[in-house]
Parts: C-alpha cells; structure tokens; sequence
C-alpha cells in the first residue's frame, strides 16, 4: 500500500467513525430534540480545542450476531478539550450507535479518559445518552460499569466530576452520575430510574410515566438527585461552562479568580431595611447574596429541592465562594431532612475543592414532628453538623436574624471552626424564641398571675431585651463583630481576603464516620 493509498484509507475510517450510527439514525436523534454526541461536544468546548481518543474502537462481542455489527467508536466519543482555556477530559455517549448501550469496550474508554483526567489533575464531564448495559454481552458490560464506578469513586474529592443527561439513563447507568459532584438533566428529554415504568408496573402494579418516574422534575425537586434543571441543550452547555467556571481543577489548586469591576467596598443599601421588624415576617435571603456577590451574580444549586436552605456559588473580589443560606420565606428556614442533606453535601464538596464558605444564618431550628424525627432528623442532622465542623476552608457566618436552639449550633457557629463569625443589629441568638422560653422559665409565675397575659406580654418583651440582639453572645466572643447590613460586602470581602493563606488539619486517621 502505497503512501496515497494509506491517507486515504484513514480519511475514510475517519469518515465512517464520524458518521456514528448513519444518517438516518442521526436524522432521528435530532427529531427527538436532539444533538449528537460530536455537536454536544462542538456546543460545549472551545472552538477546535476538542482532541478525540479512540476513534476506532470496536467491541470484541461474536454472540447474537455481534461480530456483523461493528461501529468504530462503539457508541461514545471521548478525548480532552478546552473550557474557557482549562484543560477538561469528557465523554459523549453516542445514541445513534447500539442506542448508546455501554460494552467493555465503550466503557474502557470512559475508563482510559478518567484515569487520564487523574492524572493530569483535570476535571472530567461526562455527557450521558445511554439504553444502559448493551445485553449481548452480559456480565462483561456489568463488568464495564463497575470499571467506572470504581474511577468515580476514586475521583471523588480530587478532581470535579460533573455529569449532563441527555436522554436515558437507566439500571446500573445512574450510578455513575451519582457518584459524582453535580448533575445536570434536560427538561422532557432526559430520565433516569433504576428501573423503568414498565417493571415498576409489574412489580408493584403502579402506574406510572417516565417523566414522573425519573423526569428532570421529579429529581430536581423531589428526590434531589439532580442539582440542575435546563430547558434544552445548548442551555446545558452554557451551564456546566459556568459551573466549571467557580470550580478549580483539581484538589490541590484553587479556584481561579476573576476581575471585577464591582467595587469591594460598595455599600449594600437595600440591605439596610431588608430585615422585617417583626420576626415572624419572611423575607427572601437571596437578595443578601446577590446584594454582596460581584455583579449581583449567584449560581443557586438545587434551588427547586428543599427550598427551605439556600446553596450555590457566587463570587466576592473575584475569589469563588460557596454559599449555604437558611431561607425564611420557607419553611420559615427551619432545617428538616432534605435540607440538611442538601447543603452537607455542598459544605464536603467546598472542602473538598478549596473553596470558601459563607454561611447566611435565619433558623428558628429543626423542623417538628413525628415525619421529621420518623425519617431520621437526627442522623441527618448531624451530617450538616459533620460537615461544617470537618471543613478546613475559610469559612465565614453571619447571622441575619434568627439563629435558635441546635440549629446555631449546626450553621457554622464559632464552636465548629467558623472563622469569623459576624451578626446583624437584627440578630436573635437564643436557646429558643421568647414565646417557648417563657413558658419554660416563667411557668410558675404565670400561673400564679392574676392577669397571665399582660404579665406573658411583660416576661416575653424583657425576654427580648435580654436575648433578641447579638450583643450576649458578641460579649462572649461568639460573635465576632456585630456590623451594619450596608457594610456586608465590603466586611466579607476582607474577611477571605485574611484568610486565604488558612491552613488548617485534621487528626490523622483513614476517613471520618459521617452518620450515613
């Protein structure tokens, strides 16, 4: 074979594998709404960065008349590309070929890009539209999985794992995007369940569609398996580019900084009468985290799953920040179940990529009630109390207003290693609300009043006096600094910029024993 005849031999293997699954299933991918696996990459890289591995790959499957049926690059396209200029490893399962099903040989790919991503200290996203396991081989393609959960796992806290579903992702499949640190579903387009309505109908007899069963409504809202809902894909793109962009790359580095024309110290004036005077009244604590981000910028996380805790990113000076908030316009920002597992696992994700913390504190407390302690407040609580007392980031707390019983406690207090640990005039920092503590402390005098409530009215405003201000415990060193809502931003600001040579250890031992 002579030199012209060797070039054009790879252009036309170059032109089959590029092909996927032909024109036709193409034509159908993109009927569904659709892009394929190369376009998804094209959307989601920067231009000509994308450098493809394994272009030829094929299975080594000879049952059921496998060995007729051969694609090269066996139904997932992977390689490494550009995001904003930082290195990435990905993957895109490709539907129009085996409809995405995962072989040995699809998953030895996945495989060989990850252990590269290790080692080059890289993020990895993976871009999932996948049938699950391909069932002609069997146990090879169960095989195949476990090779990727392992790398998952492994990866876990060194570098980001994010993962986008696209279409399906069903059995054994969704276990590798719940592994890793964020995932991302297409509205009406994308599923995943362990198993499928129609198995679900035969062994349970319920009813039930796909998009109720897996949809990304039903995961961003109720079950909280999914931190991200988009409408369509190139919303998907322009999402995991700017959640990369408050990441690091690894474990061992920071996130990088951005510039900034928002002055560090603007003063926040709406925030200076954002506080209701009464303290039964709601009010959004989102605009305090927009009031002091650069820009008014905030990536909320989760913001549909337990709407009663706020978490996300943000920036401040430019540096990444990840922000976990008591919301009072919920749930009156009281911690329940969901909550505490949302934002315990955004606290371990922070610590374990670098990133500070802000915590906004409005609590009255756990939630009440036999469904709250049935489903295991208490184990569930303590994992936020675990995380935030593990983390050794920069961590800073300030409380708003209410900050009650355990629930101080658990919001990053100065007792778990907060940093600094600020208060608004507007702070209440008690065992619990005047109402409760008095009935408590004052029972015998109540009862023996001659006019219960007026001498109620009395006890529950000298109660007020004593603990519905921040000073108690500013006296104590609890609170650090009591300051002016307007002075937010530029106190926050210097606060990380103090303490961002902080380096802090915990005792040697192999993992800590969060109650899972």
């Amino acid at each position: 074979m002579d030199r012209q005849a060797r070039r054009d031999l790879l252009a036309e293997r170059t032109a089959e594998a590029m092909q996927g699954g032909g024109a036709a299933r193409i034509e159908a991918q993109h009927a569904k709404g659709k892009l394929t696996a190369r376009e998804r990459i094209e959307l989601l890289v920067d231009a000509g960065s994308f450098v493809e591995l394994d272009r030829f790959v094929t299975h080594g499957c000879t049952d059921f008349g496998m060995q007729d049926q051969k694609v090269p690059g066996d139904g997932v396209v992977t390689g490494h590309a550009r995001i904003d200029g930082r290195l990435v490893y990905l993957f895109a399962q490709d539907f129009t070929v085996f409809g995405g099903s995962l072989s040995l040989a699809h998953a030895g790919k996945i495989c060989k890009i990850m252990d590269r991503a290790m080692e080059a200290g890289a993020p990895v996203i993976g871009l999932n539209d996948s049938g699950g396991a391909r069932i002609q081989e069997g146990v090879e393609s169960l095989g195949g999985y476990a090779d990727i959960f392992l790398r998952n796992t492994l990866a876990s806290g060194v570098i980001p794992q994010l993962s986008a579903i696209l279409g399906p992702c069903a059995g054994g499949a969704v276990y590798s995007p719940a592994i890793t640190d964020f995932i991302a579903m297409v509205d009406h387009t994308a599923y995943m369940f362990v198993t499928g309505p129609e198995v679900v109908k035969t062994v349970t007899h319920e009813e039930v569609t796909k998009e109720q069963l897996g949809g990304a409504d039903t995961h961003t809202r109720t079950s909280g398996v999914a931190h991200f809902k988009v409408p369509d894909e190139p919303a998907m793109a322009g999402l995991l580019r700017e959640l990369l962009s408050y990441l690091p790359q690894n474990n061992m580095e920071e996130a990088p900084r951005r510039p900034t024309a928002d002055p560090v110290d603007r003063a926040c004036t709406a925030l200076a009468e954002l506080v209701p005077e009464s303290p039964n009244k709601p009010y959004d604590i989102t605009e305090v985290v927009r009031a002091v981000a650069d820009d008014g910028r905030f990536l909320e996380v989760q913001p549909h799953h337990a709407p009663n805790i706020v978490v996300g990113f943000c920036r401040l000076g430019g540096r990444s920040v990840g922000v976990v908030a008591n919301q009072p316009a919920h749930l009156a920002g009281c911690l329940d179940v969901a909550a505490s597992l949302k934002a315990a696992r955004f606290v371990r994700f922070c610590d374990c990529f670098n990133i500070p913390l802000l915590t906004l504190v409005d609590v009255p407390g756990f939630l009440p009630g036999t469904t709250q302690e049935h489903g295991g407040i208490i184990k569930h609580g303590a994992k936020l109390l675990f995380a935030f007392a593990e983390a050794t980031v920069p961590k800073v707390t300030l409380i708003t207003r209410k900050a009650y019983g355990g629930a101080y406690d658990v919001m990053a207090s100065k007792h778990i290693r907060a940093d600094f640990n600020f208060a608004w005039p507007s702070a209440e920092i008690a065992v619990m609300g005047p109402d409760g503590a008095v009935n408590i402390i004052f029972r015998r005098e109540l009862a023996d009043a001659a006019d219960p409530v007026s001498k109620k009215a009395e006890l529950v405003e000298r109660y007020r006096d004593t603990f519905a201000n921040p000073y108690r415990a500013a006296s104590l060193g609890y609170i650090d600094e009591v300051l002016l809502p307007e002075d937010t931003r530029r106190r926050l600001i210097l606060a990380f910029d103090a303490l961002q040579t902080k380096r802090q250890e915990l005792p040697p031992k192999k993992h800590g024993n969060i109650p899972l």
